[in-house]
């Protein structure tokens, strides 16, 4: 285990489902698993970490492909990433956690919550679309988003990107904070995970894989109902969409929308995602671990020191 550049947070190596996942980890207490998309890596919760630490244990990993976990040539379907995450919390002792996911990482968080619910207590769901399911015709008008198909074609994003990745990185970094940026030293981590071919090619897998997720989507949603309290919240541009696409499959949902803040919240909006984050992670975490002192619970008192 290695102390990493972000106050409190330790990086370890954990091997799962036949892929090494690089893995921060944080605090003491109820487990909460953090699942990044695109462009992003453990980092995008850089944020927040830190206050999450000060009551839970917080487990971010890089995904398959992502960062500096492995660059696997297969695996980057919602089902493989979903496993992927099971078998982190069952290697970590990690159980039941809260799941957050954002972006790409949706669809695995999702699919954990419906096929292991007992591995999660609470979902939480942010800027993302189900697959194909009903209730994003609004957001969907006008096509998907245009990386989608570009990114899915294989060979070539990489092929056309590779020296250029900064400017491109850059772009969805941009955008997704409403043109505000982030921290200098995030966006250089984020620069790095996705130069040069290899790693954009890794990366652009989980597009490549995205018909057989919206699949798995599909079959879950006709077998089950999702049961674990779920919360789903929205920026611009998702909106509601994903809410409106989970509500008919779930039976504790609550929806919000973050107003002025960009796709890639937990680096445009920390504090306001803290404001729903905090009590809806909380509502029920009596019953699955120590709450810790309340000298050490409110907010900038220090850190719990992280778990081994």
């Amino acid at each position: 285990m290695t102390v990493s550049s972000v106050p409190g947070v330790r990086l370890r190596r954990v091997t799962v489902n036949g892929a090494g996942l690089n893995v921060a980890t944080a605090g003491q207490g109820p487990a909460v698993l953090l699942l990044h998309g695109f462009p992003h890596t453990w980092r995008l919760w850089t944020e927040v970490i830190g206050p999450l630490a000060r009551r839970y244990r917080v487990i971010a990993p890089d995904l398959r492909g992502f960062g500096d976990s492995d660059r696997t040539t297969g695996g980057h379907d919602a089902g493989t990433l979903a496993a992927d995450a099971a078998g982190l919390l069952e290697a970590l002792d990690a159980t039941p956690a809260a799941v957050v996911g954002i972006d790409l990482g949706v669809p695995p968080a999702f699919l954990l919550a419906m096929r292991r619910p007992g591995l999660v207590r609470r979902l939480v769901l942010m800027e993302s679309t189900l697959g194909d399911l009903p209730g994003a015709e609004e957001f969907l008008a006008g096509g998907p988003p245009w990386w989608f198909g570009f990114h899915a074609e294989p060979g070539l994003a990489e092929t056309v990107l590779t020296g250029r990745e900064e400017a491109y990185v850059g772009w969805f970094l941009d955008r997704g904070t409403l043109g505000r940026g982030v921290r200098a030293d995030v966006r250089a981590a984020f620069i790095r995970a996705y130069t040069g071919t290899g790693a954009l090619r890794a990366a652009f897998g989980a597009y490549r894989a995205l018909p057989a997720g919206a699949r798995q989507i599909r079959e879950a949603v006709a077998g089950a109902r999702l049961t674990v309290p779920a919360l789903t919240i929205g920026a611009h541009p998702v909106g509601r969409a994903l809410e409106r696409q989970l509500r008919p499959h779930a039976d504790r949902l609550t929806g919000h929308v973050i107003p002025d803040c960009g796709h890639i919240i937990p680096l445009d909006r920390p504090e306001a995602l803290l404001g729903l984050l905090e009590p809806f992670l909380g509502a029920d975490e009596d019953r699955y671990g120590r709450r810790g002192d309340e000298n050490v619970l409110r907010r900038g008192g220090p850190p719990t020191p992280p778990s081994p």
